[in-house]
């Protein structure tokens, strides 16, 4: 071998919080990880809001990263409906047996936590360093760098939620003609820890409670405090043709139009913050990206957020490759055998997921009558039936084992 050519057992390429994840695991394992990450240490921070359920919590937790963050909002109760049609169901956390069925945080505050976790740690990570190119091998894969470095390693993790310049067109893809139209918004009502789903024949809306959320400046600290009890991160689900008006309204505009979409269960919405959109979609490219390559996290697959499984799903992903890594023989590692048993063990999980999310987009977003009545007729056999409740719930919560 090339004696300039940098090796490592393991190189993650992308630092964001699926291949810190992955990197942090397999430091408990006793595996040696590099991380690569194409941004530069300073790049601004994701503004995006975070659903993580309580599975990923307990992952966080044991890798020494929950401590590090800030207050997470958690979710202990979720209100599923559909307008303009009955049915009605309730998920509960003290029902399903656990603290909460999720959390809600910035994007922003993960990614902060999880960079001082891999310092603290020890764990190599190089910013700013773009990848070009990755082959595959029968004893080590290679990667060409930007700056013209050539790193090999046993096993490369591609982590980098399909940006790569060499990423894979997907082996399946749906276009749901539907965007995200997210931002903060204040409701007359506190949140009391209740985050709502709500299906209408354009696309589901979702409120998920935010602590931490929109607080207007030059109000007393009583009103701040008083208005993050009201906070929600919102995702108004619209058509395409629809989204681009939705976000041009003014502030007024646009809350009247909420609350005509979504209803008054937290009575009259009261402020919001700057709208953005994002186009949806579902993809599968899978995880085998050659030898001794290897795809998890929105790389490997990319889901509707409806019912906030896809982030969770790519934390998952990390988890159980760095378990079946530390379960491998050192010399086995990245080897055909491995990455196979890892894409089996991930199978169940993942196509789980994404065929939930896809019924639900499917089955949920129209206003077909059978389809109404039938969608009632299951959310209200969901809230009659404690054991079905907690059978999909903790299938939310801790994927397919449950």
């Amino acid at each position: 071998m090339d004696a300039g050519l940098s090796t490592s057992d393991v190189v993650i390429v992308g630092g964001g919080p699926v291949g810190a994840v992955c990197a942090l695991a397999l430091r408990q394992q006793g595996v040696t990880a590099r991380v690569l990450e194409a941004q530069a240490a300073d790049a601004r921070a994701d503004s995006r809001i975070l659903a993580l359920s309580h599975g990923a919590r307990l992952i966080l937790e044991r890798l020494g990263a929950w401590a590090l963050l800030g207050d997470a909002t958690p979710i202990t109760r979720i209100h599923v409906s559909q307008r303009g049609a009955l049915g009605v169901a309730r998920l509960d956390a003290d029902e399903v047996g656990v603290p909460a069925l999720g959390y809600v945080l910035p994007y922003a505050a993960l990614t902060a936590a999880l960079k001082r976790a891999l310092s603290e740690a020890g764990i190599a990570v190089e910013y700013g360093v773009a990848v070009e190119r990755i082959e595959g091998g029968d004893a080590a894969a290679t990667l060409r760098t930007a700056d013209g470095r050539m790193l090999a390693a046993a096993l490369v993790v591609v982590a980098d939620g399909g940006r790569g310049e060499d990423a894979p067109a997907p082996r399946f893809e749906r276009q749901y003609d539907q965007v995200a139209v997210v931002c903060d918004v204040e409701t007359e009502l506190p949140h009391a820890n209740r985050a709502y789903e709500r299906f209408t024949p354009e696309g589901p809306a979702a409120l998920l409670p935010r602590g931490e959320g929109y607080a207007p400046r030059g109000d007393s600290d009583f009103l701040r405090a008083e208005a993050r009890e009201r906070s929600y991160a919102l995702v108004w689900t619209a058509r395409r043709d629809d989204a681009e008006r939705i976000v041009s309204l003014a502030d007024a505009e646009f809350l009247d139009a909420l609350y005509r979409h979504f209803g008054g269960r937290q009575g009259r919405f009261l402020r919001a913050s700057p709208r953005k959109a994002f186009p949806l979609r579902l993809a599968y490219t899978g995880s085998a990206a050659g030898k001794r390559v290897v795809r998890i996290g929105n790389a490997a697959q990319t889901l509707h957020p409806v019912a906030g499984q896809g982030f969770n799903i790519g934390l998952r992903d990390a988890w159980e490759l760095a378990s079946l890594a530390g379960d491998t023989p050192t010399g086995e590692l990245g080897s055909a055998a491995m990455l196979a048993a890892y894409a089996r063990g991930r199978r169940a999980d993942v196509f789980g997921g994404l065929g939930f999310t896809d019924f639900l987009v499917r089955a949920f977003s129209n206003d077909i009558a059978p389809l109404r009545h039938a969608r009632g007729i299951g959310l209200m056999a969901l809230e009659a039936l404690p054991p079905l409740k907690t059978f999909v719930a903790r299938r939310m919560i801790f994927g397919a084992r449950g």
